[in-house]
């Protein structure tokens, strides 16, 4: 990697990413009953490969809003990826029941079974 990317790319977009992630913390902080900076800090955690806080701040955006269809098919991936499938199904389900088929598309084009099914 170059060091123009190394140290100034990639330097500016960490702080950008910084700065975005902080915008979302205090939207969080103002109205904590909102489900979207939850769910908009989760995507920020996941392109830092943290997972855990992905997956826990997405589980809240759900809690706010049941119906929020963008927070449960990001959950589908997570859960599919760790392997857990009967949780990949239910938030790819949630998805689907609120408009969204992108879920349900992943977990039958890596040919997941449904458990429900």
């Amino acid at each position: 990697m170059s060091f123009f990317r190394r140290e100034v790319i990639d330097f500016a977009l960490d702080q950008e990413t910084l700065k975005l992630a902080q915008e979302q913390r205090d939207w969080i902080a103002r109205d904590p009953a909102n489900p979207r900076p939850y769910y908009h800090l989760a995507l920020f955690y996941r392109m830092q490969y943290n997972q855990d806080f992905a997956l826990g701040l997405l589980l809240e955006a759900v809690r706010l809003d049941p119906h929020f269809a963008d927070a449960h098919i990001a959950l589908t991936e997570i859960y599919a990826v760790r392997a857990d499938y009967p949780a990949a199904w239910r938030h790819a389900r949630a998805a689907s029941q609120n408009g969204k088929e992108e879920g349900t598309a992943l977990l039958l084009r890596h040919q997941i079974p449904d458990p429900a099914a």
